[in-house]
């Protein structure tokens, strides 16, 4: 029996020095990452303070998350969208008609939301009927329109806490929300924007700022990612993440998505930014100019950079082709998805609108048509560089200084031009 007892005393005097050391290394890591962060936010130049977030980490692939979509208003939809968009034989321009019509009628103009598992098996015998040469589509298109009408994906991430301040007080609301569309893959982008223009904290005036990156999930051929993210979500605060897989086309389910998470968790977010992780954005000079607007534009803005007559790519090697047979047509103007920024009282309407407006797979494209059919018009704003700067200016601080957003730029050239412009030294 005394030496069972010596053996059994061996194995758990043992098992208690593992959990201690791997206990304090896990300790060890994360304190170093808050040390980091609160070296950070230590910067006095911006008047940048940091707040505590609840977050939710990941669930269970049986558990997955679902949130019911905010109450969809009963918009007019402009004769404006009518008159820019022809009544024809395209599939898409089909869909907008049937969906104005059946709206007209009181009816939910895309019928009942599919189950999520089941709407794209449903969509596919609808294609195969309504769109004579779908199988000539290039395959992330035909991928597009089999997802069209699923739009509530079960939702990974979820950071119901994101606007509401730590004291919980109603005069702590949110200023700006900057909303970025990243991928999984791309930390390094998100933490060079957390480091830089998207550093959430209360700024000049006691504007409040909050982040969120919007994220949907890696390509099965992917490394697996899942619990790099789940650390990154609870130690940040800021990551959204839906089931719904990566690709060009699928932006506009991310922007319906955002749109949902918004209107439901951060309603009263008095303008919103939706812009890429690549992108600079000269956060004080953005607030500056929202503060300078008059009330009337505040509530109706949508700026950026406007791309005002463009018309549907044709070539099958364009990432942005669009096949005649699916939509025929010019595209109404609209703000380079690049980094535009709208009013928080334009979040509802735009959402409601989104239930009317088939979903079409270039997500700027289509937020410019649901604005269109609010009847808004986008307001070109030339602080908004998508297509970036002459060659010559890319290194001029002075110039940069005076921008609102350039696209695009490196993780690297983020953090150095963020610290360039924001240089006591720099004499503009």
């Amino acid at each position: 029996m005394r030496p069972i007892k010596t053996l059994s005393a061996l194995v758990l005097f043992v098992t208690l020095f593992l959990i201690f050391f791997y206990s304090a290394l896990h300790l060890e890591t994360t304190d170093s990452l808050s040390a980091g962060l609160e070296d950070l936010l230590k910067d006095p130049s911006l008047q940048v303070h940091n707040r505590d977030e609840t977050v939710k980490t990941q669930p269970s692939k049986q558990e997955r998350l679902t949130f019911p979509p905010p109450v969809v208003l009963n918009v007019s939809v402009s004769d404006g969208l009518r008159q820019a968009i022809p009544q024809n034989a395209a599939y898409w321009n089909r869909l907008l008609y049937s969906a104005l019509r059946n709206r007209a009628k009181g009816e939910n103009p895309f019928g009942h939301d599919s189950d999520w598992s089941l709407c794209r098996q449903t969509n596919q015998d609808h294609l195969q009927t309504n769109v004579h040469d779908f199988p000539s589509y290039p395959v992330l298109f035909q991928d597009f329109l089999q997802g069209m009408n699923c739009r509530s994906p079960p939702v990974l991430f979820n950071q119901p806490n994101k606007c509401i301040s730590a004291e919980g007080k109603e005069d702590n609301q949110t200023f700006l929300l900057f909303t970025i569309k990243s991928s999984p893959r791309n930390f390094e982008r998100r933490q060079a924007v957390r480091e830089t223009w998207g550093r959430e904290g209360v700024y000049q005036h006691g504007l409040r700022v909050h982040t969120v990156f919007l994220l949907g999930s890696s390509p099965l051929e992917d490394p697996d990612l899942s619990s790099l993210l789940s650390f990154e979500a609870r130690h940040f605060g800021d990551l959204l993440q839906w089931d719904f897989h990566e690709s060009l086309l699928n932006l506009t389910l991310k922007m319906n998505m955002f749109l949902q998470w918004t209107v439901k968790y951060c309603p009263t977010a008095s303008f919103v930014f939706s812009g890429d992780d690549d992108v600079f954005v000269n956060t004080p000079t953005l607030l500056s100019y929202l503060q300078s607007l008059d009330p009337s534009k505040a509530s109706q803005l949508y700026a950026g950079h406007v791309i005002s007559k463009a018309s549907p790519l044709r070539d099958h090697q364009n990432k942005y082709y669009i096949p005649l047979s699916f939509y025929d047509g010019l595209y109404p103007a609209y703000a380079g998805g690049g980094g535009f920024i709208i009013s928080g009282a334009l979040l509802q309407p735009l959402y409601s609108a989104s239930r009317v407006i088939p979903f079409f797979p270039i997500d700027d494209v289509y937020a410019g048509m649901c604005f269109k059919a609010l009847g808004i018009s986008p307001e070109a704003n030339t602080n908004f560089q998508t297509f970036d700067i002459m060659e010559q200016h890319r290194e001029n601080l002075c110039v940069n200084k005076k921008l609102i957003l350039i696209h695009r730029r490196s993780p690297l050239q983020m953090k150095k031009l963020w610290k360039g412009i924001h240089n006591p030294l720099l004499t503009c």
